[in-house]
Formats: structure tokens, C-alpha cells, sequence
């Protein structure tokens, strides 16, 4: 006998769970306002991609993922970072693959899908085949696609087209339709934001622009044939390269175990940041600043650890470098 039979009721399991996975229902609200919350400066999109997961989670019966989108646009804009937030929203698992790393052939392949049977390794699944089979609802970030060797990209067309992936060393055929699937590109980035002034209205618009960009850049045109959505990434101005700013900084703190007490950073630590990534230019990244400012800091964050210190406070020393406060 069943468990099930024995302790409960089996059918009505049954019939529950075949509703639950038929459609799944979500208020695309209060989604894009939790990830507005964190990706700072790409309001557009977060509407954008909310409605978007909203209607394709409803879909009872697709044959292929939830979704296959891609987020373009300039380099520190936050399209790592909302696949990452969106993953934790929806609480489902993150996949996530660094595709400049795919950039081989077969040995790609083999780390991805598996190695074909019969050679040394093919008694192990690949990186995102045994990912997806043992997360099958999980969002797979895909960062900077178009760095993946032509060969990685063709296999994933299978995934995105026909509702599942290959284990190369079995031939097990692994189901993609739970899955979410996250494409990230720095391609074509100057074009990509001039269509986003000319068509900030007009999102489908947008998208056949963005098409036509990213093939005139080269990009595999079997690939973007595949994609829902694509969507563009603004470039950070004004206060919005403070709050991004800030909240990096925060987060590299957290990462020491400590937490900045409420107006904890000094003003100008933030402009002299804001000052530096303007003068970078197109090549600027947040995180890139935050990182000068952790050298900085080091050590008077260790130190504030060290002596059981909870909050800090950031201010500026005698040479103007960034310090560590100790606040109770």
C-alpha cells in the first residue's frame, strides 16, 4: 500500500498537486516593487518583467521554459543582479553560469551537458544538466552569452525551443518548462540605449529595434529567434549611482558580518564615488568603486569584527580615506 493511501488522502494529493503545477498565479505588483526595492535605476524593466513572468506562470501548458529573456544594456547596470533578486522574489533556485568560461567546444559541452559515454567522465552529469534535474524550476542565469563558443549556444536551442536538455551521458532527456532562463549581454550597448530614450514608451517597439542591434553586432540570430523578451538596461545617472553606491557598500560590510548604523556614510565618501564613475565613462561599475573603498577599509572593519563590534559608522580620516567608526 501507498503512504499516502495509508495516512491521508492520496487523490485529493493528487488532484492538488496537478493543479498546482498547471498554473501558478503571482501579483505582478508587488513582484516589480520588491525588485525596484534592489535593482536601482531600471524601473521600466522591473514592470516590464513582472508582467511578463505574471502571464507566462499562468500558462498551463507552454512545452517550452517559462521564459527565455535577455537583459542587455551597459556593463554595472544591475542585469546580473535582478536575475539574482528575481530568483530570490520568486524563491525558486539560481543557476548561475559565467559563459566566458564556455568558450571551448566539446570541453564546454562536456562541463555543461555531460561527456558523451564511453569516455572518462561520463559516469557524472553536467553542470546544468544535473542542475535542472534536481531543480527543474530554478532561474538559470546565463551572464554575458554571447562570450559562449557557437557550439554551447546551438545546444541550448534545444532548451529554449523544445522543453528539455540532453545529458550527454546517458541520453536522459532533462525538462527545461519549469525553468526560468536568464540571458545577460554587454553587446551593442550604445546603440541599445539610444533605443531606449527613442522608445521608452513602446516596449514592443523596443524589442524589434533591439533585434535588429544585436544581429547588425553579430549576435547568433538562431538565438535571438528564441528569445520572449529583451530587455534594455539604462545607463546609471544622477542619485541613482549614489543609491547603487550605497547600497554596495552596505552590502560589502554585511560581508564582514557588521551592519552600517542609519546615516552611516559619510556624504562625501558617496560623491567621490559618484565623481569616479562619472569620469570612467561607458567602462564605469559600482562595484568596481566599492572595491577601492574596501581596500581602504580592510582592515578597521576586520578590527571592528575582532572586538565584537555590531554597528559601524563610515567616515573620513585626516587623508581623507575611508575609516570604520565602531557605533556600540
Amino acid at each position: 500500500m501507498d503512504i499516502l493511501d495509508r495516512l491521508t488522502n492520496k487523490k485529493i494529493i493528487e488532484d492538488g498537486l496537478a493543479e498546482q503545477d498547471s498554473a501558478t498565479f503571482i501579483d505582478a505588483e508587488s513582484l516589480s516593487n520588491a525588485l525596484k526595492q534592489r535593482v536601482i535605476g531600471q524601473d521600466a524593466v522591473c514592470d516590464d518583467m513582472s508582467s511578463q513572468i505574471r502571464r507566462r506562470l499562468a500558462l498551463s501548458q507552454r512545452g517550452k521554459p517559462v521564459g527565455v529573456f535577455m537583459f542587455a544594456g551597459p556593463p554595472g547596470t544591475g542585469k546580473t543582479y535582478l536575475a539574482k533578486v528575481l530568483a530570490k522574489e520568486l524563491e525558486r533556485p539560481l543557476l548561475h553560469f559565467d559563459m566566458t568560461q564556455f568558450a571551448s567546444g566539446s570541453y564546454s559541452l562536456s562541463q555543461l551537458f555531460g561527456m558523451t559515454k564511453g569516455y572518462v567522465g561520463s559516469d557524472s552529469y553536467g553542470k546544468l544538466t544535473s542542475g535542472l534535474r534536481d531543480t527543474p524550476n530554478a532561474v538559470v542565469l546565463l551572464d554575458e552569452i554571447e562570450k559562449a563558443h557557437p557550439d554551447v549556444l546551438k545546444a541550448f536551442l534545444t532548451a529554449w525551443n523544445d522543453g528539455f536538455v540532453t545529458e550527454r551521458s546517458d541520453s536522459r532527456q532533462v525538462s527545461t518548462t519549469s525553468a526560468i532562463f536568464v540571458l545577460t549581454s554587454n553587446a551593442a550597448t550604445d546603440r541599445l540605449t539610444e533605443l531606449a530614450d527613442t522608445y521608452a514608451q513602446d516596449p514592443d517597439a523596443m524589442r524589434v529595434a533591439a533585434v535588429e542591434a544585436l544581429r547588425e553586432a553579430q549576435f547568433a540570430p538562431e538565438v535571438l529567434n528564441r528569445l520572449d523578451r529583451i530587455f534594455v538596461f539604462r545607463p546609471l545617472q544622477g542619485l541613482d549611482v549614489a543609491r547603487v553606491a550605497a547600497l554596495e557598500i552596505e552590502d560589502m560590510i554585511r560581508g564582514y558580518g557588521l551592519e552600517i548604523v542609519e546615516q552611516g556614510i559619510e556624504p562625501q565618501i558617496i560623491l567621490t564615488l559618484m565623481a569616479r564613475y562619472r569620469k570612467l565613462g561607458k567602462n564605469s561599475s559600482s562595484r568596481d568603486l566599492v572595491r577601492a573603498i574596501e581596500e581602504q577599509l580592510a582592515d578597521s572593519l576586520i578590527e571592528a569584527k575582532k572586538q565584537g563590534v555590531a554597528r559601524i559608522e563610515l567616515g573620513l580620516d585626516e587623508l581623507q580615506r575611508a575609516v570604520a567608526y565602531a557605533k556600540g
